[in-house]
C-alpha cells in the first residue's frame, strides 16, 4: 500500500510545480516585464490605451505647413532670393552673384551661382530636395523601416554582412551637465552602437561620456555650420563615422549637396515621415501638459501663441531616442535630464533651454517610454517596443 502512495505523491507534487509555473507566466504576462535601473522602469504587455481624440487632432496639424510648401516650390524652382537674408548660403546682398563663405565646393573652393559648376550643384540640390519632399506624409509604421533606412547602409559602409537585425545593443548619449562626475564612460563604450548628438566633444571627458562613437546624430544647422570650414569639415569622433541628420530648413539640401561628396563615412538623412511622427508625438505631450498639467490650464487654441507656433520643434536628443526605437534590441539612456546644480551641456557654457523646444513635455515622453510604452500616440500598435533604461 505505501508502494503505491509514492508514485501518486510524485505525480501530485509534479502538478503542483507546474501549476505555479503557470501561474507565474501568467501573471508575467498580465504585468508585463519590469526592469528596474535607479527607479526608472521599462514596462511592456499592457491593454491598448485610450488616446485624446482632441489632443490627437491638434496634434496632427502643421502651423507652418503653408510657409514650408512654398518655401520648397520656390527653392525648386531655383528661387533663392528669399534666404538671402536667412541663415543660408546665399551672400547677404542677395545680389545672386556669389555663394558666401558656407557654400564651397567639396575642395573649399567658393563657388560661382551662375557658373556651370553652380548649375550642376543646383540639379543635384533639387535632386536631393525632391527625394526628400515626396515623402512628406504620416505613416505610423515608420519605426519598422528604420533598420532598412538606417543600419543597412551603415553596415555596407562598414563591411558587415546585411540584414534587417537590430543593434543588440545602443547607448544615446544626451548632452546634460549630469553627465560630469557620472563616470558612465566604460558603461557606454560597452554597447554594441554608440550615438552621440550634435558633435559634442568628448576628448576630455572619457570618463563621463566615454569614447566609442558608432552614429553621429546632428541636425542640419550643425553642418551649415560645418560647411564653413574647409572640405566641410564635420567629424570629431572620426573621418569614417556615420551621421545620421535631420533636416531643418529646406535650403540647407545645398549645404548637404556641396559637402556629402567630401564625407568618407555615410551621411543620412532622416525620412521626413519618421520627422513627422517625432514632431507629432513631442506635440501631443506639449499640448497635454498645456491643457492638463501646467499651472495655469488654457485653452488649447491658445498653445500656438504660446509655443512660437510654426517654430516649435522636437530635440535632437528626441528624434535619437526615436531612432535607437527602430534600430536596437536595448536602448540604454544617457545624459538626458538636468538639475539646478548642472549646466545645460556637459561640453560648453551654455546656460538656458532653447524656447523653440519643450523639454518638460520630452520628458513627459521619456517617462511613458520608460514606464508604459504603449500610450505614446502615434505609432503604429505593432510596433515593438526595445527595452530601454534611463541612466541617471
Amino acid at each position: 500500500m505505501k508502494r503505491s502512495v509514492r508514485p501518486l505523491f510524485s505525480i501530485l507534487l509534479l502538478l503542483a510545480i507546474a501549476v505555479t509555473l503557470t501561474g507565474r507566466v501568467a501573471v508575467r504576462r498580465r504585468f508585463g516585464l519590469i526592469r528596474f535601473d535607479q527607479g526608472i522602469t521599462s514596462v511592456d504587455n499592457h491593454p491598448p490605451p485610450v488616446f485624446n481624440q482632441t489632443l490627437l487632432r491638434f496634434a496632427s496639424v502643421e502651423l507652418g505647413e503653408e510657409k514650408l510648401n512654398q518655401e520648397v516650390d520656390r527653392l525648386l524652382e531655383g528661387n533663392f532670393r528669399n534666404h538671402a537674408t536667412h541663415r543660408s548660403f546665399l551672400s547677404s546682398t542677395g545680389s545672386y552673384r556669389r555663394l558666401n563663405i558656407p557654400a564651397r565646393s567639396s575642395r573649399g573652393i567658393p563657388t560661382l551661382l551662375r557658373s556651370p559648376q553652380f548649375y550642376r550643384l543646383w540639379l543635384e540640390f533639387r535632386k536631393h530636395l525632391q527625394k526628400w519632399w515626396r515623402n512628406k506624409r504620416f505613416q505610423a509604421e515608420v519605426l519598422s523601416d528604420l533598420v532598412q533606412m538606417i543600419k543597412v547602409p551603415i553596415d555596407r559602409h562598414n563591411g558587415v554582412s546585411l540584414s534587417n537585425e537590430r543593434y543588440s545593443t545602443c547607448a544615446v548619449i544626451g548632452n546634460s551637465g549630469i553627465l560630469l562626475n557620472s563616470e558612465n564612460g566604460a558603461l557606454i563604450d560597452s554597447h554594441e552602437a554608440v550615438i552621440r548628438l550634435n558633435n559634442a566633444r568628448t576628448n576630455g571627458y572619457e570618463r563621463n561620456v566615454g569614447s566609442k562613437t558608432t552614429i553621429s546624430f546632428i541636425n542640419s544647422n550643425i553642418l551649415h555650420l560645418c560647411a564653413r570650414r574647409e572640405g566641410c569639415f564635420c567629424h570629431p569622433y572620426g573621418a569614417t563615422v556615420p551621421i545620421v541628420m535631420y533636416i531643418c530648413q529646406p535650403i540647407h539640401f545645398m549645404d548637404y549637396t556641396t559637402c556629402n561628396s567630401s564625407h568618407k563615412g555615410p551621411l543620412i538623412i532622416t525620412d521626413l515621415r519618421f520627422d513627422m511622427m517625432c514632431a507629432r508625438i513631442i506635440k501631443y505631450y506639449s499640448l497635454k501638459r498645456f491643457v492638463e498639467v501646467e499651472e495655469t490650464k488654457k485653452p488649447i487654441e491658445e498653445w500656438g501663441s504660446a509655443h512660437d507656433g510654426s517654430l516649435f520643434h522636437y530635440s535632437s536628443g528626441m528624434q535619437a531616442v526615436m531612432m535607437a526605437l527602430g534600430i536596437c534590441d536595448k536602448v540604454s539612456i544617457f545624459g538626458f535630464g538636468k538639475l539646478p546644480s548642472a549646466k545645460h551641456h556637459y561640453h560648453t557654457n551654455q546656460k538656458s533651454e532653447l524656447h523653440l523646444h519643450d523639454y518638460a513635455a520630452e520628458y513627459d515622453f521619456y517617462r511613458d517610454l520608460a514606464e508604459k510604452p504603449q500610450v505614446i500616440p502615434f505609432i503604429s500598435p505593432n510596433f515593438k517596443f526595445p527595452s530601454v533604461v534611463f541612466h541617471q
